[in-house]
């Protein structure tokens, strides 16, 4: 009997600790960073990171959000709508839209595929291309990369179309003083931003050493790569098998340096840095089959695939912290796991489904008014 007493009270305080033990893993914490978010019910979404709790909903005038790009600063927000006519200014610190202006006039719309904005905050690059309605037709335009004035609105100047090459959009970013503005493309092309006139080339599009494929990489800014350095996945084609492959490649900017190792044949899987670049975090996503992959930067191997329930459509970011891994993308929905088990922790519920979702680390955001690659 004391034995079955002795058990009872120890089931008894098992119940009576295990609401607080599933509270304490509830609100465990990515990190003290900010989330905005892009929502189709026409609002930027601010987010605490640490609670994954709604502080500010940030009503826009032209539309959806659809493209959003934050200010060095991270104190005003650019957004462009989901119908590509409008830019929008959003000041954070003080949670409202602040100006907007469109391109379109008439008969004519201009559709706006890209952005980049000034340093300074004083002109914004727009890569955009105009459809004229006519009787008959409609008439459309060269893809063009417009600088606009961002107090007047008016476009004063056109990249030169030898810059570059021509194609639907154009990624662009320029040098944290604003003196050079990079495209990347197949090369990677530096012209200085007075006269838009080309000062470097650095030929990506051919084989870094002798028998290799060229390489194929995004250079997305990530907020924990440093600043002029990209790491991402690669894939190139082994020009003797025939055979696709994929590899790492952290790619030094300034130094026109690439360090790079192969991983194995290529497989859909998608890459995210995590902060301290020790590691990075993937997604396998088939219909049916869907899998964590975790990198080893430092080991330069994949470390580990875990297949887990996933979604058709999803996006990951790793907190600020590195501990949580954030899967977003589409709907309404961010399902938080434990990065280094993999293990769902929890899901936050949103009122609204999201179009795009930034992550400011805590050190960079500016938290100003309420108010995250």
């Amino acid at each position: 009997m004391a034995d079955m007493s002795d058990k009872m009270s120890y089931l008894a305080v098992l119940i009576a600790l295990l609401p607080a033990a599933l509270a304490a893993q509830q609100v465990r914490s990515g990190g003290n960073g900010t989330i905005y978010m892009g929502a189709y019910n026409e609002a930027v979404y601010v987010i605490d990171e640490a609670t994954l709790e709604v502080t500010e909903r940030i009503p826009v005038t032209t539309g959806i959000p659809n493209l959003m790009q934050l200010s060095p600063d991270n104190r005003t927000m650019y957004v462009r709508d989901a119908a590509m006519e409008h830019i929008e200014v959003v000041d954070l610190v003080e949670g409202r839209s602040i100006d907007s202006f469109t391109l379109s006039e008439g008969n004519t719309r201009v559709r706006i595929r890209s952005m980049a904005v000034d340093p300074g905050g004083e002109y914004v690059l727009l890569g955009a291309r105009s459809y004229t309605k006519l009787l008959d037709r409609f008439e459309i335009g060269e893809f063009s990369i417009l600088r606009v004035d961002l107090d007047s609105h008016e476009v004063t100047d056109t990249v030169p179309t030898s810059v570059g090459e021509q194609r639907q959009g154009a990624n662009l970013m320029f040098s944290p003083d604003g003196d050079l503005l990079y495209f990347f493309g197949r090369d990677i092309i530096a012209v200085e931003t007075g006269n838009f006139t080309e000062v470097d080339r650095w030929e990506l599009s051919q084989p870094l050493e002798e028998g290799l494929g060229r390489m194929n990489m995004s250079f997305q800014r990530s907020p924990y790569d440093e600043e002029g350095i990209f790491t991402n996945l690669f894939r190139m084609t082994d020009p003797v098998q025939g055979r696709q492959m994929m590899g790492i490649a952290r790619v030094n900017l300034a130094e026109q340096d690439v360090d790079f190792y192969t991983l194995g044949p290529s497989e859909r899987v998608s890459f995210a840095l995590a902060p301290g670049g020790r590691k990075g975090y993937g997604l396998r996503s088939e219909i049916g089959f869907y899998e964590f992959w975790t990198f080893d930067l430092e080991g330069r191997r994949v470390e580990s695939r875990v297949e887990f329930p996933g979604r058709p459509r999803m996006s990951l970011v790793p907190s600020s912290n590195g501990e949580l891994l954030y899967i977003y993308n589409a709907g309404n929905t961010i399902d938080v796991y434990d990065a280094d088990t993999h293990e769902l922790l929890r899901t936050v519920w949103l009122d609204a489904d999201m179009t795009r979702f930034l992550l400011v680390p805590g050190d960079a955001a500016t938290n100003g008014g309420g108010s995250q690659g």
